[in-house]
């Protein structure tokens, strides 16, 4: 009798896990078509000296990653990556947060209107408010124009290396805003009612029942929006390349930009198809050593922390 349960268990399984396969196959497929195929594309035309232009392609083995270790633009877009990403997220995180605790949790009337005003930029086409934007803050933009009524003489705030790329992140920022503050909403109202009432039987005010309540029990998730504002910040190309193009003088020329120019616009003569390609591969394979490294770091961090414990 065991015997038949334990075969009649077995079939059930293989059953489930058979029906589980045919439902993720789509998916599957998708991502093999759509993410699979364009990277192992991607990593042979890296090894090939080809325009994209035409059917001539040459073989160059490893030519293309050589000549990349050696150029200063290629590293300067990197570091423009990474700073843009330094720039965006602390201020995207902590002003989402803010936002979504004072609509959740201080303001009440009309929370829902004002939740819709700072989602709005985020349905806006990111390259029409990179346009609008660029006649902003542009030296004879509108910004320029209202401080000069004051008697103020203006900047050219895109068009100095110094302010560009802080500019190009104040937008970015503003822009997807709206998002993370959706995500920390959807956060703070998983916490129960019941913590919220007996911290205030306790006498806790608004902001130590969110530092010492709230934002404890949020933590993990905050983790998850981090990532996903870190992994946005960095694939940012259609804002830097309607306000600025890369500009001035590659300040704010970051690593989708430096490929897009690379492989399609050819402003350095023809496109290289090949060399961006292996441009992209390398910046891919940055990301993910520093990802492994920050996920080791913090692997060790929590081991020690609960040693502690």
């Amino acid at each position: 009798m065991n015997k038949e349960a334990s075969q009649l268990k077995k079939r059930n399984n293989r059953r489930i896990n058979l029906w589980c396969w045919v439902f993720m196959m789509p998916a599957l497929i998708s991502y093999l078509l759509f993410q699979g195929y364009p990277i192992l594309a991607g990593a042979f035309y890296a090894t090939l000296d080809w325009s994209g232009l035409s059917s001539r392609a040459v073989f160059i083995g490893v030519d293309n990653f050589r000549e990349l270790m050696g150029d200063p633009l290629f590293f300067n877009a990197v570091k423009n990556t990474f700073c843009y990403m330094l720039l965006t997220v602390p201020m995207l995180l902590s002003i989402s947060l803010g936002l979504a605790y004072l609509f959740n949790s201080i303001i009440k009337k009309g929370a829902a209107c004002f939740r819709t005003v700072f989602f709005l930029p985020v349905i806006t086409t990111t390259s029409i408010v990179g346009i609008i934007m660029m006649f902003i803050f542009g030296g004879t933009g509108a910004l320029n124009q209202f401080l000069g009524m004051f008697g103020v003489h203006g900047v050219n705030w895109l068009g100095n290396k110094t302010t560009a790329l802080l500019m190009v992140a104040l937008v970015g920022c503003w822009k997807d805003v709206g998002t993370y503050m959706i995500y920390w909403l959807a956060a703070l109202q998983s916490v129960p009612q019941d913590m919220y009432e007996a911290a205030k039987i306790d006498g806790a005010g608004k902001w130590k029942t969110f530092s010492k309540v709230v934002f404890p029990m949020i933590l993990p998730i905050g983790g998850v929006i981090a990532t996903l504002c870190i992994i946005g910040s960095m694939k940012v190309f259609d804002l830097v390349q309607t306000m600025t193009a890369g500009g001035p003088f590659y300040a704010t020329d970051v690593a989708a930009t430096f490929v897009y120019r690379t492989a399609y616009a050819g402003s350095n003569g023809m496109p290289r198809l090949g060399y961006a390609s292996a441009a992209a591969m390398v910046f891919g394979l940055i990301v993910i050593v520093l990802g492994a490294a920050g996920n080791t770091l913090k692997s060790v961090f929590n081991k020690k922390r609960g040693e502690q414990m």
